[in-house]
């Protein structure tokens, strides 16, 4: 079932002109999202028309329909006692298969690509505790991530791409692959534009699964909150469903194309534009700012263009999330 969405928002900077603003992981303000009220919208149930009613027949009794009658009827009794004395089962296992099969439902169908086992693995971790995760919507849980064992798709829009920009989102999403285990799948180009209130599941667009991963080039006329030194957003709804962990299901990275295209004009420029896109990927799957300046996922100003102990650490560990086919 669709839980509030965990928007996870951050940004990062670059200058106009003959030098960038500040490097590619900048001090940049956190988006916060109030979408709560919207993804715990009930599912809309389809009408479905009613046919006139057939002329009644009179028919013959037959030996033993009063005891079977009375049979099925005492089945339902004692389903409703146990329903309602055992809510968790209602709530557990009966509507988690039910919606996704009602029309109009805002869930796909359980379980999508849903493999045993992982279908990757992170590399062992370097010990470093310079990385922050997200914080856990549920305070039993210790942090949020992505299904291991089903692929993370991703689409990219290519509207006010600079030159080889959709070659430099290859390369991140490559480089965080790597960092994670997470086994990512380009789904192609799309015409879908950033939203904040975009939708989990887009069954006309992407089909009947989650909505993959939105990379787009925008502009602050598009996305106001690139105004200012804002170079590009990033993070990820999760979804829910009773008894089995929260995991992410969908996300977005919005990019400041004309913030940040003049980096590729500077010596490294391409390397420092592509950890902008490394940078914001890293929120999508979980990462938060943290304090050190030897880290792309620092809050603050500095020149990394590569991920670092800290961030490559953390990732790993996010790559370690929990497998729900339920979802």
């Amino acid at each position: 079932m669709p839980h509030e969405p965990q928007w996870n928002h951050d940004a990062d900077s670059a200058k106009r002109g003959p030098h960038p603003r500040t490097a590619p992981s900048g001090r940049v303000p956190q988006w916060v999202l109030d979408q709560d009220a919207r993804r715990a919208e009930a599912p809309v149930f389809g009408a479905r028309a009613t046919a006139p009613p057939k002329p009644s027949r009179r028919r013959k009794s037959r030996r033993g329909r009063g005891p079977r009658r009375a049979w099925n009827l005492w089945l339902v009794i004692a389903l409703l006692v146990g329903l309602y004395y055992s809510p968790g089962v209602l709530e557990r296992h009966i509507m988690p298969a039910i919606t996704p099969l009602v029309p109009g439902s805002n869930v796909p169908p359980r379980g999508v690509e849903a493999a045993a086992d992982p279908l990757g693995r992170p590399p062992e971790g370097t010990g470093s505790g310079s990385f922050r995760l997200q914080e856990s919507p549920d305070p039993a849980q210790d942090f949020v991530a992505y299904d291991p064992c089903r692929p993370v798709h991703y689409v990219i829009r290519p509207d006010n791409s600079p030159p080889g920009g959709e070659a430099l989102i290859h390369q991140a999403v490559a480089e965080i692959s790597s960092a994670s285990g997470l086994r990512f799948v380009y789904d192609g180009p799309t015409a879908e534009g950033p939203s904040k209130e975009r939708e989990t599941y887009q069954p006309e667009r992407y089909g009947k699964r989650w909505a993959p991963v939105l990379l787009t080039w925008s502009d602050p006329e598009e996305t106001p909150d690139l105004a200012g030194d804002v170079g590009g957003l990033g993070g990820s709804d999760y979804a829910h469903v009773p008894g089995h962990p929260i995991v992410y299901v969908a996300g977005q990275v919005v990019l400041d194309a004309p913030g940040l295209a003049p980096i590729l004009g500077y010596p490294g420029g391409p390397e420092l534009l592509r950890a902008v896109v490394i940078h914001e990927l890293g929120h999508v799957l979980g990462l938060d700012h943290v304090d050190d300046p030897g880290q792309l996922m620092y809050g603050g100003s500095n020149d990394r263009a590569k991920l670092a102990d800290g961030d490559r650490a953390g990732l790993a560990l996010l790559g370690t999330g929990a497998c729900v086919p339920q979802l």
